[in-house]
């Protein structure tokens, strides 16, 4: 998964860069593609592969989570 993320980043970036330095009638389409590639494929691909193993409730606050801050706030203080 990793080396398709960076796969289609670099295929993005290429097509953004390729897109600048032509001054062509395409050029344009080519920027397009780079960013629509960046925002439907690798933003997406790369969220998926960080959070695959990850609790929500970690992230959540909840009581718990609450209760959990307040005492690490209090030990901190002093």
């Amino acid at each position: 998964m990793k080396y398709l993320i960076i796969f289609f980043l670099l295929i993005s970036v290429g097509l953004i860069t390729c897109g600048f330095l032509m001054d062509t009638e395409h050029s344009q389409k080519l920027i397009g593609f780079g960013v629509v590639g960046l925002f439907l494929i690798v933003f997406p691909l790369f969220s998926y592969y960080r959070w695959k193993d990850k609790d929500l409730k970690d992230y959540m606050i909840t009581k718990e989570n609450l209760d959990k801050m307040r005492e690490s706030q209090k030990e901190n203080k002093y």
